[in-house]
């Protein structure tokens, strides 16, 4: 049914939960999965950061979504599944998603309903809502 299923993950909570959930249903299918982390590029910094301190903010978020991308490549490994990770450093993430999706072959997208907490959520909501809008490939959505 599904031989490769795309795993989209901010690494908030609930994206960890439906990560599990896919990585569950790719082993019950004999499936392989792909774990995608997008980091969109910080286009603006503030102005009272100094410019010396803004490789160390980019530092930090890609060693964050490496931490995110390893710990579930690990879970799947526990569960017997094949697993790639990508980390994809552009935006929008929903376009990244399903562009990376349809390059990767995937048959399914498993995300999360909403990410982080606050008016990060509202923004992380809106591009699973895009997902669900754009996409060809079918979209499982955890709550």
């Amino acid at each position: 049914m599904y031989r490769n299923i795309l795993i989209a993950t901010d690494g908030s909570e609930l994206a960890t939960g439906a990560a599990k959930q896919g990585i569950a249903l790719a082993k019950s299918l004999g499936s392989k999965v792909t774990v995608v982390k997008v980091t969109e590029p910080l286009y603006g910094f503030d102005a009272n950061i100094p410019a010396s301190a803004q490789p160390g903010i980019v530092h930090a978020a890609r060693q964050e979504a490496a931490a995110v991308l390893d710990r579930l490549a690990e879970a799947a490994k526990a569960a017997g599944v094949p697993c790639e990770t990508i980390n994809i450093e552009k935006g929008p993430p929903y376009l990244s998603i399903i562009e990376t999706a349809q390059a990767k072959h995937c048959d399914l997208i498993v995300m999360g309903s909403h990410g982080r907490s606050g008016a990060a959520a509202l923004v992380v909501g809106s591009h699973t809502q895009k997902v669900l809008t754009y996409s060809k490939i079918p979209v499982l959505v955890y709550r």
